[in-house]
C-alpha cells in the first residue's frame, strides 16, 4: 500500500528554535493562514525543508491531525513546541507573514499541522530536495512511495525516524521494506486539539461553544494510567472539567451526566449542576472516539464521590 509524504517549506526561525530540542514528543507546524490541509492521513510522513537557497530537507515527523484554531489556543496546547519562545513572539511572526501591523490585537486563526515523533537531521545528513522541486513552491508538495522519488524520501529518513519511535510503540515502521503508516504517539497538545475537534468544539454536557471556555479532560488521568487518546477524553466547560477531575461529577458507562450529592454537602450550592443531572452526553460523530467504557468505569469507581 503506497504511503504519501509531504515536503513543506519551514520558517527558518521555527526550525532553529526546535532543532536542538530532543525532548519534544510533538510539534505544531503552523501556517499563518488557515487553509484546509487534507494532503495526508494520520500516520503518513510530514517532512520540512529550509527556505531557498538552502534547499535541503532537514527534519520531519508523523502527521497526526490538522485543523484551524486561534493562535492563543495553539499556544496553550503546544507552548514552545510552536517554534516560538512566547505567544507575543509567535504573534509577531504571524503578523509578519500576513503583512499586517504587529500591534494588531486579533486572535489570528492559523492552520495547525500536528506532528508527533518529530526528528531533526544533523546538518551532515540534510537531504537535497528532489529534482522535481520547483522554486515556485511556497507551501508544500506531496509525494507517494509508489513513485521512485517518494520511495527514496521515505527510505532516506528511516534511520532518523526510528529513534523517535520510542519503546512501547505498538507498530514501529520497518527500516526498509514496504512503506507503512506509523501510529502517531499523541502528546498532551495533540490530545487537547483532537478532543476539541472530536466533540465538534462543543462542551459534551452543556453544548457550550465558546472555545476559550472549553477544555479537554482526561477521563482517566495520564499520571494514573490513562492515555493521550481521544477515547479517553471529554470536551468540557472549564468549571465542569474542574468538578470532573475533583470527582464531584462523572459520566456513567451509559453516557449520562451524574452529579454528586457532595457538592451541596460541601458547598451548600450547585443548583446549576444538579439541573444537568441525567443529561445524555453529546457523542462524537465518529463512533471510534466514543468514551472507553473501562475509563468511565474507572472514573465512576475510583474518582466519583457518589
Amino acid at each position: 500500500m503506497p504511503v504519501r509524504l509531504v515536503v513543506a517549506v519551514t520558517d527558518d526561525d521555527w526550525f532553529e528554535s526546535l532543532r536542538l530540542r530532543l525532548d519534544l514528543p510533538e510539534v505544531n507546524f503552523w501556517a499563518p493562514s488557515s487553509p484546509v490541509f487534507r494532503a495526508l492521513v494520520p500516520g503518513e510522513l510530514f517532512l520540512f525543508k529550509l527556505h531557498s537557497p538552502r534547499n535541503f530537507i532537514v527534519g520531519g515527523g508523523v502527521f497526526a491531525h490538522a485543523n484551524a484554531m486561534p493562535c492563543s489556543l495553539a499556544w496553550q496546547a503546544f507552548g514552545e513546541a510552536n517554534g516560538a519562545s512566547s505567544l507575543p513572539a509567535m504573534r509577531a511572526r504571524i503578523a509578519k507573514y500576513r503583512k499586517i501591523k504587529t500591534d494588531d490585537k486579533s486572535d489570528f486563526v492559523i492552520g495547525c499541522r500536528i506532528l508527533t515523533q518529530p526528528f531533526f537531521l544533523r546538518e551532515r545528513d540534510w537531504i537535497p530536495v528532489p529534482e522535481d522541486w520547483s522554486r515556485q513552491i511556497v507551501t508544500f508538495k506531496t509525494y507517494s512511495t509508489e513513485d521512485s522519488t517518494g520511495l527514496r524520501l521515505w527510505e532516506g529518513v528511516q534511520n532518523d525516524l526510528q529513534p523517535a519511535l520510542a519503546p512501547g510503540l505498538r507498530e514501529p515502521a520497518p527500516r526498509f521494506g514496504a512503506p507503512t503508516l506509523v501510529t502517531p504517539r499523541l502528546g498532551q497538545g495533540a490530545f487537547r486539539v483532537l478532543v476539541t475537534d472530536v466533540y465538534g468544539r462543543r462542551c459534551a454536557i452543556t453544548r457550550e461553544r465558546t472555545l476559550p471556555a472549553l477544555e479537554a479532560a482526561h477521563i482517566r488521568p495520564y499520571a494514573e494510567g490513562g492515555e493521550h487518546n481521544p477515547s479517553n477524553g471529554l470536551l468540557l466547560r472549564r468549571d465542569i472539567h474542574s468538578l470532573f477531575d475533583a470527582g464531584y461529577v462523572t459520566v456513567t458507562p451509559d453516557l449520562r451526566f451524574e452529579v454528586s450529592r457532595k457538592i451541596k454537602e460541601d458547598y451548600e450550592n450547585g443548583r446549576h449542576y444538579y439541573a444537568l443531572q441525567g443529561v445524555e452526553l453529546e457523542k462524537p460523530k465518529d463512533p471510534k472516539y466514543l468514551p472507553e467504557t473501562a475509563a468511565l468505569l474507572w472514573h465512576n469507581e475510583t474518582r466519583f464521590r457518589g
